[in-house]
């Protein structure tokens, strides 16, 4: 494979074109800077991608003529940009993206995208990030590629051979990674909580932050978990080290670690480089429920912005204010529900940074339900469970307002007295 400037890598980017950006921590941050510069040259070209890290520049003001921005997630990087009207949001599970894209109905001219350097036999791989990304690069018409020696070599379904590879420049810097911090005493207390409903050879979800780490710190007793996972992070590395992760009891991939896409510290970077019981595959393939319901005990955690007294999750915006995005909760609530002996759990923190219940009578005006009341199972605060599995109306918000802020309980019963004139 002979290499090329970043320069002329992107001049392969035509007005009209339709450009995907990879993933995550696998976003080419140095093809993404040059394409940018040329946005003086080009006009309506239409960036598509889910979850991008670095900064998003292409969605700043002065990059309007150039670039038509569509996201099917809504990171940091680009909210402002997606509320203010620069961009625009797409909403679709993420386990039907690839299938959208490969259906044709959205046809993608060049995939941008950042690999692990070529083996002996001429084959890289898509890193921390597989996702929907397999998918694009197999529609892309024009594939252009950061080769990066940073990038993990991850097994699975996220290989490419170079001859698909129509323009690859040499690069040299860390994949993006994350700060992992502490949890803090709420999100222990919620992990506690979490982790008193896994059972021993379960098959576990979950995403990354302060919850997720924190109900992993619970497991450590725990015995032969598994992982079956949109995404991971950094707390699965020492369970798998200490035995509690094995993977033994799962009937879809025993023994090994599943997900999509991981993003995390350099720490989880290393453990996954050549890890032979680690495997990104096309998240058609992992989030679709048929394919989870099939691991016993599958144990779904994900998270809300707010959940109201019946059980109406808002997971991705506040009010009508888009946060981020549908992505795979739905595809694992259901999985799990489908699944013998599965639970579905939302975990979120009582209030807010501002001291706001996030258990409300009413959500916002204008908030997306991402998951229904009839897919929740249990909610999980500091305060304790609820689980909402056959409970009617007056006995969901009774179990709800039971584990909301002490500070909150009150202004709750009231609102649920005038809503059902007896409580």
């Amino acid at each position: 494979m002979s290499y090329t400037t970043i320069s002329n890598a992107v001049s392969l980017i035509q007005s009209g074109h339709t450009v995907f950006l990879h993933s995550a921590a696998a976003t080419p941050r140095e093809l993404v800077k040059a394409m940018t510069a040329r946005s003086h040259e080009l006009q309506k070209v239409r960036l598509v991608s889910i979850h991008t890290e670095w900064e998003a520049t292409y969605a700043e003001p002065e990059h309007v003529h150039a670039f038509y921005v569509d996201t099917f997630f809504v990171g940091k990087n680009i909210r402002k940009a997606v509320n203010e009207g620069r961009a625009n949001y797409i909403p679709m599970f993420l386990s039907e993206i690839p299938r959208y894209f490969r259906s044709n109905e959205l046809p993608i001219d060049v995939a941008m995208i950042s690999v692990s350097p070529p083996d002996k036999n001429g084959y890289c791989t898509l890193g921390v990030s597989c996702d929907v990304t397999k998918a694009a690069i197999d529609m892309a018409k024009i594939i252009i590629a950061e080769v990066n020696p940073h990038m993990p070599r991850v097994l699975g379904d996220g290989v490419i051979h170079i001859s698909r590879i129509d323009a690859a420049v040499e690069v040299d810097y860390p994949i993006y990674a994350q700060q992992i911090n502490p949890p803090n005493q709420t999100e222990l207390a919620i992990g506690r909580h979490v982790a008193s409903l896994i059972e021993d050879r379960a098959t576990l979800q979950m995403g990354i932050g302060g919850i997720p780490n924190a109900v992993l710190q619970c497991l450590t007793t725990h015995k032969d978990l598994g992982i079956h996972t949109e995404m991971f992070s950094d707390g699965v590395i020492d369970l798998v080290k200490k035995g509690v992760i094995t993977g033994k009891y799962k009937s879809v991939h025993p023994g090994l670690l599943i997900s999509s896409f991981a993003i995390g510290s350099q720490r989880l970077y290393d453990f996954m480089d050549t890890n032979l019981i680690m495997r990104l595959m096309d998240v058609e393939y992992v989030n679709n429920p048929a394919t989870i319901r099939k691991n016993p005990r599958v144990t779904a955690i994900n998270s809300a912005i707010e959940i109201d007294i019946f059980g109406q999750v808002c997971a991705d915006s506040i009010g009508f204010r888009q946060y981020s995005g549908v992505g795979g909760q739905m595809d694992f609530m259901r999985g799990a529900t489908l699944s013998e002996k599965g639970k579905p759990i939302i975990a979120i923190p009582s209030v807010t940074s501002k001291g706001m219940s996030r258990i409300v009578s009413r959500l916002q005006p204008g908030a997306s339900v991402v998951t229904t009341r009839a897919h929740v199972h249990y909610v999980v605060t500091e305060y304790g469970i609820a689980h909402l599995l056959g409970k009617n109306l007056q006995q969901r918000a009774h179990a709800l307002i039971n584990i909301a802020h002490p500070d909150h309980r009150e202004q709750l019963q009231k609102d649920a007295f005038e809503i059902f004139k007896v409580f």
